[in-house]
């Protein structure tokens, strides 16, 4: 584990040693930050965090990728992915490391919206139980986000090909999941249903945390980073 925590910690630092990581971090918070202070704290709007978690799934549609873009198109690109790969370590440890730091980096990216949750409580009496559960999905969200934009990036040595390609990947989810879902016959329509991530995260917001819902968004992370390290393995014996 140690080799996964060092891994880890030199991806968060890259992430602030270059410009990227400090423009992700203030769009994000100028973003959200001007929808809730429009949106939410203001006269007579209910005493909740609603409005910030429905626009930061989609914020973090783009934030995610432009995460985990970099992750393995970077070190593919300036040729260090081969030292990596034939250092004393397992791909497990290259991938989780990986995806470890870039998790890192989003919980750095969403600590400084506590603010909102401090401004709501001076304003009005918040029910936290919500607000967990929406920063619990939205966090999930997250690391599904990544896992699948990790994959992406270990497919290409392009940063942009792997950002778009993470996007497309979730709108062609989203796409499926709400917009196909009515017109597809049974039992097909529960099947695509069953894939919105968007339905499952408004859950979360309402304050609902259901078990099913967790085991989706893990189990499918879980997936996409083992789909990383099978990638890697073909890689090394290519």
């Amino acid at each position: 584990m140690s080799a996964v925590w060092t891994i880890a910690l030199r991806e968060l630092a890259s992430y602030y040693r270059t410009p990227i990581g400090w423009v992700i971090t203030a769009l994000f918070l100028l973003l959200s930050g001007t929808w809730v202070s429009f949106a939410t704290i203001r006269p007579a709007e209910p005493a909740s965090l609603r409005v910030f978690f429905a626009i930061s799934q989609w914020l973090l549609l783009v934030v995610a990728p432009a995460i985990s873009m970099r992750l393995f198109s970077d070190e593919f690109r300036m040729r260090t992915i081969e030292p990596l790969l034939t250092a004393p370590l397992s791909d497990w440890h290259v991938v989780l490391g990986k995806y470890a730091g870039a998790v890192m980096f989003l919980v750095a990216l969403l600590v400084p919206t506590g603010v909102f949750v401090i401004l709501l409580e001076l304003v009005a009496d918040p029910d936290m139980g919500p607000i967990f559960a929406g920063y619990l999905g939205l966090f999930l969200l997250g690391m599904l986000y990544l896992a699948v934009g990790m994959l992406f990036s270990s497919l290409s040595e392009n940063q942009t090909v792997a950002f778009l390609g993470t996007l497309f990947f979730f709108m062609i989810l989203w796409f499926a999941s709400m917009q196909a879902a009515p017109l597809a016959p049974a039992p097909f329509d529960d099947l695509l249903r069953s894939l919105s991530i968007f339905a499952r995260l408004a859950d979360f917001a309402k304050g609902v945390i259901d078990t099913a819902h967790i085991a989706f968004f893990v189990t499918l992370s879980l997936w996409f980073v083992v789909l990383t390290v099978v990638r890697l393995e073909i890689r090394r014996w290519r």
